[in-house]
């Protein structure tokens, strides 16, 4: 009898626990409905951005990128990555060239959270201190050379945007 009311108690227990709402609250920014991805997970979430991934890991700007923004990144995909010089990403990747990979990357993040919805044409100011141009023509955005093919990745401390080039200064 006593496995009985154990089980009883138990069944109804986990009806009242999964008929109750879960509401999110600022209080706790960490219950499931309010939980999103830094920058740096929800890249590594999506394979079309695996190689900027790598190259956050390597310019040493994990941490940075984690941190409470919100920034606005144009994130370079994997084939923006292959439209680079045969040996370009290689070398960038080394340890050596840390700071000058930090720079590049610097360059594809704003400060603030611009959701496409808000993108407006004319010079930001990137991470790195220097201004890139984004325009706005027939409904397709573009920063710097790159054009933007995917919006609106929300994270956390931000919002992704991929781009199909990797924007370098000459």
């Amino acid at each position: 009898m006593k496995s009985y009311i154990t089980a009883t108690t138990m069944a109804a227990a986990l009806a009242v626990a999964t008929l109750t709402p879960q509401h999110a609250t600022a209080a706790d920014p960490m219950s499931p409905a309010m939980a999103q991805p830094d920058i740096v997970a929800a890249a590594a979430s999506k394979s079309e951005l695996s190689t900027l991934v790598t190259a956050i890991k390597a310019a040493e700007l994990v941490t940075a990128l984690q941190g409470q923004g919100p920034f606005t990144v144009f994130a370079p995909t994997n084939a923006a990555f292959k439209k680079l010089p045969e040996g370009q990403l290689e070398e960038l990747l080394k340890p050596a060239n840390r700071e000058k990979l930090a720079a590049i990357l610097k360059g594809h993040v704003i400060k603030g959270r611009v959701k496409a919805a808000d993108v407006k044409a004319g010079e930001v100011k990137t991470l790195d201190g220097k201004d890139v141009e984004i325009a706005v023509q027939n409904g397709k955005v573009s920063y710097g050379n790159a054009m933007v093919v995917a919006t609106d990745i929300i994270t956390a401390n931000g919002v992704i945007h991929e781009i199909d080039t990797v924007v370098v200064e000459d």
